[in-house]
């Protein structure tokens, strides 16, 4: 859960930084039984593995790009192998335009109480004291005191708990920017001269989180804040496992590191695991099929490239299943 939490920052940021964690890959240290589970739990789920897929249907044809929204040198194969793919496209279509951010943007700017509360109970009110002390360090360890967090919105504090201390820092030294495969890819084709559209709306977001339950909104900061204190550890891990392509290992990785380290039952954890799911995945998936569809029978021989989230592309929901529900053949281009 908390990759996909992380990755729900994409609109907050822009392009161009680094973000180097160093740490070690949990996969390598944990316990044979758990790397077992994970594994099964991963194995029959469709498209489970690879970044790069095309989708076709008579002459439509979508080049899929699973990203990850931070920087890594890493990105640089998969950029030159797609720079040509959007040369060519008719379009290129990924979460947020620059339209689309800077819309979200100024909305942060101007109404502050999108993130923070201004006039309910504050965090340290709503949590245990053990609960509030560890938030809070965790939360300075990312750059926000504990007097603007005790302030802030459970959903954006969870947000944030989902993003390691080095990438804050790195973002922080390069003025906000994030250097994900996302944005590089939107350069590339601002350069060539191809339209940049979105998949969805700058508010989607604070859409997400509606009709969560008090106690549900605090469960979600309760889920993440035991991996918050390893938290550069667990960036390396997810990385390492997006590169390796293994995609929906970095979500079972989430499910089973809660069981082991969360506090929560394992029903609470499946259910805010499903929970997530459905809302930060899911339900984004069935509604981007529409805006692909429409741009693929537009751009006829020229097709279009989409790029997304890696975790957006698998699964029986996934929008490489929605896709071939409608009649698209699906290929993988990097396996």
């Amino acid at each position: 859960m908390r990759l996909t939490i992380a990755a729900a920052l994409f609109a907050l940021s822009g392009h161009g930084a680094m973000a180097a964690c160093i740490g070690q890959n949990l996969f390598d240290t944990m316990p044979a039984e758990r790397a077992a589970a994970i594994e099964a739990a991963s194995r029959d789920v469709p498209f489970r593995q690879g970044l790069l897929y095309q989708a076709v249907r008579d002459d439509q044809r979508i080049t899929l790009v699973g990203t990850y929204h931070f920087g890594d040198a890493r990105h640089q194969p998969m950029i030159e192998r797609v720079r040509p793919l959007i040369d060519q496209a008719h379009a290129l279509y990924v979460e947020a335009a620059p339209a689309e951010e800077a819309r979200l943007t100024k909305a942060l700017t101007e109404d502050p109480t999108l993130m923070v509360d201004p006039d309910g109970p504050t965090l340290p009110e709503r949590l245990s004291p053990d609960e509030w002390d560890a938030l809070s360090q965790a939360m300075s360890d990312r750059g926000t005191p504990g007097v603007i967090t005790a302030r802030m919105r459970p959903w954006y504090v969870a947000l944030m708990l989902g993003v390691s201390p080095c990438m804050v820092r790195t973002m922080a030294e390069q003025g906000g920017e994030s250097g994900g495969l996302d944005h590089l890819l939107v350069a590339e084709a601002q350069d060539a001269g191809t339209p940049v559209r979105s998949l969805e709306p700058w508010d989607t977001i604070f859409g997400l989180f509606e009709g969560l339950t008090p106690e549900q909104e605090l469960d979600m900061i309760r889920a993440s804040l035991p991996a918050a204190s390893y938290a550069d550890d667990y960036a390396v891990t997810l990385t390492d496992a997006y590169f390796d392509g293994d995609v929906w290992k970095i979500w079972e990785f989430g499910r089973f590191d809660a069981y082991a380290n969360s506090g929560l039952s394992r029903e609470e954890v499946d259910r805010q695991m499903d929970l997530a799911q459905t809302r930060l995945m899911d339900d984004r998936n069935r509604a981007w099929i529409a805006p692909l569809l429409e741009g693929a029978v537009e751009a006829g021989d020229e097709g279009i490239v989409a790029a997304f989230g890696a975790l957006h592309l698998p699964g029986e929901a996934g929008v490489l299943s929605l896709l071939q529900d409608e009649g698209f053949t699906i290929t993988r281009l990097d396996g």
